[in-house]
């Protein structure tokens, strides 16, 4: 190792993550200017706000990487970076809404009486398909259903294993399109 790699070395900040005390040191020093800076970038003074909170977060992540004199300049540097993945994020948001209303837009306003007696004839049949499912696979169904649940959060509050909870799941579906098919016949 040279000399200068050695120094370059000694000028980096710890190699370990950045302790929280020292996050918020440098928190203390550069968050007003930073946030200036991305309120600059954004045009948007709570945007700017979760964009400096994720910087902060990048550094207290990944902070040690960076040299002691260009810290300033590495907070910037991923302020900005973070600003223009938060613009893109919201123009993929803006983009995905449009196209919902696009589609949203070409569906009928209101749905003809008979429409809405088919739908509504369904939504009972399921419901009492759903009724004859054992216990077990009727609680999972309604809680990832109605309740919107994930199948990890389903598991745990049930305390089975997620590959138990997601076999109830596949099984119950199963049985269901099974008697939903079975009953269109008649």
């Amino acid at each position: 190792m040279s000399d200068h790699e050695r120094d370059s070395a000694r000028e980096r900040l710890p190699a370990e993550p950045l302790s929280t005390r020292a996050v918020r040191d440098l928190y203390e020093v550069h968050a007003r200017e930073l946030l200036a800076f991305l309120i600059g970038v954004l045009r948007d003074g709570h945007a700017a706000e979760e964009v400096a909170q994720t910087t902060f977060r990048r550094l207290l992540e990944a902070g040690h990487e960076a040299r002691a004199e260009t810290i300033k300049g590495w907070l910037f540097k991923v302020g900005f970076h973070e600003a223009m993945a938060f613009r893109r994020r919201q123009a993929l948001h803006g983009r995905t809404l449009k196209k919902y209303t696009a589609r949203r837009d070409l569906l009928p306003a209101n749905p003809t009486s008979h429409e809405e007696l088919v739908r509504r004839e369904d939504v009972a049949k399921l419901k009492e398909l759903l009724a004859e499912l054992p216990p077990d696979q009727q609680h999972v169904v309604r809680q990832r259903m109605y309740e919107d649940k994930t199948f990890a959060v389903i598991a745990q509050e049930l305390n089975v294993p997620l590959g138990t909870v997601l076999t109830r799941m596949r099984l119950a579906m199963e049985k269901l399109q099974k008697w939903w098919e079975r009953d269109s016949r008649k």
